[in-house]
């Protein structure tokens, strides 16, 4: 069980190392029917450079890396989303599309959602996104977008997860997909995933899109 995480320059990075840990902690911890089970980061070149300035390396590229079993599509700023979206830079998505159609399970996890979206991915599924680009997502009009902010949306073989952190809680929905509800309990228990944070706020109405591809 492979599941691959495909980045670019100014992805999100907690979008990519969140979900990867709890992937990791899967295969590293717990044995048996998850024995094969691991995470790989794959991208167009050697190194990618996040949202928020690091720069890391790929462990596989687009044209060498085999069949996934998942693929996960993280988010990130819009000024590299656009064009990926309007056909500018066409390699992300044809590498998205390609590996989709043999996955077992296609995810995607804050604004990703707009990047499968634009690759035709959510056609007739429900989906998410971040709370500020719930707008963005409804422009294209085959994807049934989920009222209301939830953690993630999973429908058939297609998982949506909402901003940023809610790649927690995605990731873990798929570790129980893919292997147990036990199995995720115990990498809940490894990570000590049982959210308490110091403050509270609420998600406002977004006004509109925030940005044009």
């Amino acid at each position: 069980m492979l599941i691959g995480i495909p980045v670019y320059n100014k992805v999100d990075l907690m979008d990519v190392t969140a979900p990867y840990e709890i992937f990791k902690w899967t295969r590293d911890s717990y044995g048996g029917n998850v024995s094969d089970f691991d995470a790989v980061i794959v991208a167009e070149t050697d190194e990618v450079t996040s949202r928020d300035g690091l720069t890391f390396k790929a462990q596989e590229r687009f044209g060498s890396v085999g069949q996934l079993d998942v693929i996960w599509v993280p988010g990130g700023d819009p000024t590299a989303l656009a064009p990926m979206m309007n056909g500018t830079s066409p390699n992300y998505l044809a590498f998205v599309r390609r590996q989709s159609a043999k996955a077992r399970y296609v995810a995607s996890v804050c604004e990703g959602a707009l990047l499968l979206a634009a690759a035709h991915l959510l056609d007739g599924f429900e989906a998410t996104t971040h709370w500020s680009f719930i707008p963005c997502l409804k422009e294209f009009k085959a994807v049934q977008v989920v009222e209301g902010h939830p953690r993630f949306v999973v429908d058939r073989n297609r998982i949506t997860g909402g901003g940023i952190s809610s790649g927690l809680d995605e990731a873990l929905k798929l570790v129980e997909l893919l292997t147990s509800y036990e199995v995720a309990q115990k990498v809940q228990r490894s990570i000590q995933y049982y959210p308490d944070p110091p403050v509270a706020s609420t998600i406002p109405k977004p006004d509109g899109c925030p940005f044009s591809w």
